[in-house]
């Protein structure tokens, strides 16, 4: 049996390109989470959990997250048999309740482990990748119009990205509006131009929002309303022809089936943290695809280790008929692979080695890491040790 033998937690801090405002929350920076799984075969599996300021988006936090994993999920990881993931992670879901984030991260680890041990990506692992490239959207998120049609023109010039999301919802619905409807004339046929609200509306506001947009030529709508408002979200999307898009509505395949049963989206965007992991987001995805609703390849702004994981798991979707937003490694100013994702045409390059494909670069990890040092578990055993 190939065991795990240590489990390994670091923290890095990296700034991003400029203040990405969102409805509850202004990021200066990105906070990622990483595990390393070190098996008894010498193989070593990365996670990464990653998420949007902080606590201010969700439940979980990079910091609690590393908590939960050093104290809770060792101690079942240590001599687990690595060659199992899917029993591995079912021991766990029996043993912890909730902390989807951690469980992405653990699974990503040891199905990097494993793809690795095999010699296969993680998308051969998870039913066989459909697709080697994925059309990628960009954020324009600075809350300045002509900022953000520069940038939008920029990202055109760069065949990096045709497709815009707007990040609304902290302003006036008519200010809002108008900002959409600005840099939509602006760009006209030559890009997608979509928002996210981030829950920041009612329902009279999103009804009132909607059909202006609508108006202003807006090709798709983010969570316009807070998640728990499942029957309000199936009254707009009957009421509107812009299709609708459920995010933070969706923990896991319970939710998505709850949201499919009731026709509460048009669209769902399918993150593998939200979701619970890799096996979880494909659920999700099944789940969609036999409701007949569009798929989108969500991100909670990861770097490269979980954008990659991502990838991998969108590659498997028959359709993504909406796309992806795995743009997360192009919003930092600094990389911690060792060979960065390719971005080409419009679209991200899925990576084709073992496992994950990537790797990351321990020196430039150790440079950003929040601590001087950091504590490796050896059977249940604690060593101090420093750097990376």
């Amino acid at each position: 049996m190939i065991k795990v033998e240590s489990v390994d937690t670091f923290m890095v801090d990296l700034p991003t390109i400029r203040p990405h405002v969102l409805s509850m929350a202004t990021m200066m920076r990105q906070t990622a989470l990483f595990v390393q799984l070190r098996c008894s075969d010498g193989t070593v599996g990365t996670g990464e959990a990653t998420t949007i300021g902080g606590l201010s988006y969700g439940p979980e936090s990079p910091e609690g997250i590393q908590l939960a994993i050093n104290t809770y999920f060792r101690p079942l990881l240590i001599g687990a048999d690595a060659s199992r993931p899917a029993v591995v992670m079912d021991a766990l879901g029996k043993a912890i309740v909730g902390n989807h984030f951690a469980k992405c991260a653990v699974e990503t680890a040891l199905l990097d482990a494993l793809g690795q041990r095999l010699g296969v990506p993680i998308s051969e692992l998870l039913g066989g990748r459909r697709r080697d490239t994925l059309p990628v959207a960009w954020t324009l998120a600075s809350g300045n119009t002509a900022k953000d049609i520069d940038e939008a023109e920029r990202m055109l010039d760069l065949r990096r990205h045709n497709i815009f999301k707007l990040k609304i919802g902290k302003r006036r619905v008519e200010d809002d509006v108008a900002h959409v409807a600005a840099i939509k004339k602006a760009l006209g046929d030559r890009a997608s131009v979509r928002v996210d609200v981030n829950q920041a509306w009612d329902e009279a506001m999103a009804a009132k929002g909607i059909a202006m947009l609508e108006d202003a030529g807006c090709d798709l709508v983010e969570q316009p309303i807070p998640a728990f408002s499942r029957a309000a979200m199936a009254r707009l999307a009957q009421r509107f022809t812009v299709p609708l898009m459920a995010d933070e509505a969706l923990t896991g395949p319970y939710s998505a089936f709850d949201y499919a049963a009731n026709a509460a989206a048009d669209v769902f965007a399918v993150k593998i943290q939200q979701s619970g992991g890799l096996h979880a987001a494909c659920k999700v995805g099944a789940i969609a695809d036999a409701a007949g609703i569009g798929l989108y390849g969500g991100t909670m702004l990861e770097v490269g280790i979980a954008t990659a994981a991502s990838a991998h798991v969108f590659s498997t979707f028959p359709r993504v008929a909406f796309q992806t937003e795995l743009f997360g490694p192009l919003l930092v100013t600094e990389e911690v692979l060792t060979e960065p994702l390719r971005y080409v045409d419009f679209s991200l390059q899925i990576p084709g080695g073992p496992g994950l494909g990537v790797s990351l670069d321990m020196d430039r990890v150790a440079f950003f890491r929040r601590d001087a040092s950091h504590r490796s578990f050896h059977g249940g055993v604690a060593a101090a040790t420093t750097g990376a």
